[in-house]
């Protein structure tokens, strides 16, 4: 019989994995840290049945897509702002609330999915498939066809095997994949990459800019086409002017915001503090960049403190 140091020793190097993996299929970190947790314990108590007739690492991915499956038969998919309607218009007006049934995607800290330094190349490759946009594309699709997406596209599994963990033939898994590649035809898989030194200083740039409240060096480091979405929200705005205007009501005077860098889905991103009345810094959120070559091309803004903890930043800074 396995005690349960021996399945840990096991089964644990694929944690950080499995809980990408289901980010990617709900769209929330805190779901798919529990439906982590789930998969481990019906592991664990599956595993004196467990053949080897697969690997490992597939049979824990079988129990995970499993699972993410079973729970979102419960829930609305995740979304941002700009995956609700069109761009806004008028940034001098108050942005609109969103209804109460709609679910926000989360960002998730790339510290949670990345396994320390490793091959730079397969780093990479992992940050490229959590980049918010392939997430919140991800969440138009089924919870089928994600699942299929996502075993064979990004983690590469045969169809073979894929028909398998999901109880069904091959046809159906390679018709439901064509059903997926074409419902993200408008996702940018070619975008330029910009290496690591470049992305971090644009994100200087963004901090820099917002913490001396000026709007001119935001301007120097936003695309022209540029877009700004603020999670909680159903308006977003796109284009310089539109949300240079909108950015300058929020700026305040300098020392008003305080930023502290961060990773989250492969992309830069700052955790902002907003100054208080007594000269404290309480968290306020968290910014995910989008940069390119020609500079930040998107900011997502996630208005939740309840975020930072997970990102290692505190609540306040003195």
């Amino acid at each position: 019989m396995h005690t349960q140091e021996e399945f840990a020793t096991l089964a644990e190097p694929y944690r950080r994995e499995l809980l990408a993996h289901c980010y990617r299929m709900m769209g929330s970190v805190h779901e798919a840290e529990d439906l982590v947790q789930e998969t481990y314990l019906r592991a664990w108590r599956g595993f004196e049945k467990f053949e080897g007739r697969s690997s490992l690492r597939t049979w824990l991915y079988t129990i995970a897509t499993n699972a993410c499956l079973n729970e979102r038969k419960q829930r609305n998919r995740r979304a941002l702002p700009s995956g609700l309607g069109p761009a806004g218009g008028d940034p001098d007006a108050p942005p609109e609330a969103a209804s109460g049934d709609v679910l926000w995607l989360q960002p998730i800290p790339d510290t949670m999915v990345t396994a320390g330094p490793g091959d730079p190349a397969s780093i990479i490759t992992s940050r490229e498939q959590l980049r918010l946009a392939l997430v919140a594309s991800l969440q138009k699709l089924t919870p089928r066809q994600r699942a299929v997406y996502l075993l064979r596209e990004v983690l590469e599994f045969p169809a073979a095997n894929v028909a398998t963990m999901l109880e069904t033939s091959v046809a159906a898994v390679k018709s439901t994949l064509q059903r997926a590649r074409a419902a993200l035809t408008d996702l940018d898989t070619t975008h330029e990459k910009l290496t690591e030194h470049d992305a971090q200083d644009l994100l200087e740039q963004y901090m820099t800019a917002f913490e001396k409240a000026d709007l001119a060096a935001l301007e120097r480091a936003l695309r022209k086409d540029a877009a700004l979405e603020m999670v909680g929200y159903s308006t977003w705005f796109s284009g310089l002017h539109t949300c240079l205007r909108y950015l300058a009501r929020v700026l305040g005077s300098p020392g008003t915001w305080r930023m502290v860098a961060v990773q989250a889905n492969g992309q830069p991103a700052a955790a902002a503090y907003l100054r208080g009345e007594d000269g404290s810094y309480d968290a306020f959120g968290l910014a995910v960049l989008t940069v390119t070559p020609g500079g930040i091309s998107r900011i997502a803004v996630f208005g939740k403190q309840d975020l930072l903890p997970s990102f290692g930043t505190p609540s306040t800074l003195s």
